[in-house]
C-alpha cells in the first residue's frame, strides 16, 4: 500500500502530470470541462426518451432523470478511469523510459482527470436534487464522503488495470469487451425490484447486486442524493471493504508488475 504514499512525496510531481493530462484533454475548447458533461446529459435523455416517455417502464421510479444521472456519473467515472489508466503508461512510455520516477503516478494521475468531471457532476447533482427534490437536503451531503471512497475504490482498480495491460497487452480490449455488458448488469437504468423475475429469482438477484462491486457504491451514493434516506450500512460496508480491497489489489499487481514495466515499454 506504500505506492501510494508516494502521491504525497511526489505531490508537485502528481500535479504537473494532472495538469498536463488536464489540459491536452481540453487544449483548444472553447468550454473546457463543461464538454465532458455532454455525454452524461445526452445519455440520460436518450435513456429517459426511450424508457421513460417511449418504453414508459419507469413510471414507478419517481425523478426518473436526477436517479438516472446519479447512477451515470458513477458510472462514466469507473469505466472512463479504467479505459484512460489501462493505456496510461503505454501513452508515456518515453517519459517513463527517460526518467525515473514512482510510475503509478500516471494511471493515478488519469483518474484525477477524470475525476473532474465526477466532481462537477456531484455538486450538480446535489443542488438539483436539493432544488428538486426537498425531502433529501438533510442526507444529499452524504453523497460526498461516499463517492470520495468510490474514488479510492477506483483508483485502486486503475493502477491493478495499467500495470496489469504492460505485461499482458490484451487487458485493454478485455476491458473494453467487458464495460458494455457490465453497464447492463448494474442499475443504472433500472431498479432490481422493477425485474419481472425478481421475486422469482430472488437468489440470481441477490448475486448480481452484491457479485458486481460497483452496483453497492452506487445505490449508497444514490440513497441520500436520491431516496433522501441513510444508505444502507451493507452497502456502506460493502464499498468501504471494496475500495480497501481495490487499493490492496493495486498495490499488489503493480509491485509485481514493477519490474518489467521499464523493460516491457
Amino acid at each position: 500500500m506504500t505506492i501510494y504514499a508516494d502521491l504525497l512525496r511526489y505531490r508537485d510531481l502528481f500535479g504537473n502530470l494532472f495538469r498536463r493530462d488536464f489540459q491536452a484533454r481540453y487544449k483548444g475548447s472553447a468550454l473546457g470541462v463543461f464538454w465532458s458533461l455532454a455525454n452524461p446529459l445526452l445519455l440520460m435523455a436518450i435513456y429517459v426518451l426511450v424508457f421513460s416517455l417511449l418504453w414508459r417502464v419507469t413510471d414507478d421510479i419517481p425523478h426518473y432523470p436526477l436517479y438516472l444521472l446519479a447512477g451515470l456519473a458513477a458510472w462514466i467515472f469507473f469505466s472512463a478511469s479504467l479505459q484512460a489508466a489501462a493505456r496510461s503508461l503505454l501513452d508515456n512510455a518515453n517519459l517513463i523510459r527517460k526518467t525515473r520516477f514512482p510510475r503509478q503516478l500516471v494511471p493515478l494521475s488519469t483518474v484525477a482527470t477524470q475525476l473532474v468531471t465526477f466532481g462537477v457532476m456531484l455538486v450538480a447533482l446535489l443542488v438539483l436534487n436539493m432544488i428538486l427534490i426537498p425531502e433529501v437536503r438533510s442526507t444529499a451531503w452524504l453523497a460526498l464522503p461516499l463517492g470520495l471512497v468510490f474514488v479510492c475504490l477506483v483508483s485502486g482498480l486503475a493502477v491493478a488495470v495499467a500495470a496489469a495491460n504492460v505485461v499482458f497487452r490484451d487487458v485493454e480490449h478485455l476491458v473494453g469487451v467487458l464495460l458494455l455488458p457490465w453497464f447492463f448488469l448494474t442499475p443504472v437504468l433500472y431498479r432490481f425490484d422493477q425485474l419481472p423475475g425478481f421475486d422469482d429469482h430472488h437468489a440470481l438477484v441477490l448475486a448480481l447486486r452484491y457479485g458486481n462491486p460497483i452496483t453497492p457504491p452506487i445505490e449508497a451514493i444514490r440513497a441520500p442524493l436520491w431516496e433522501g434516506e441513510l444508505p444502507r450500512a451493507g452497502d456502506v460496508v460493502y464499498l468501504v471493504v471494496a475500495a480497501v480491497a481495490a487499493l490492496a489489489l493495486g498495490a499488489w499487481v503493480f509491485n509485481r508488475a514493477d519490474d518489467r514495466i521499464a523493460v516491457e515499454l
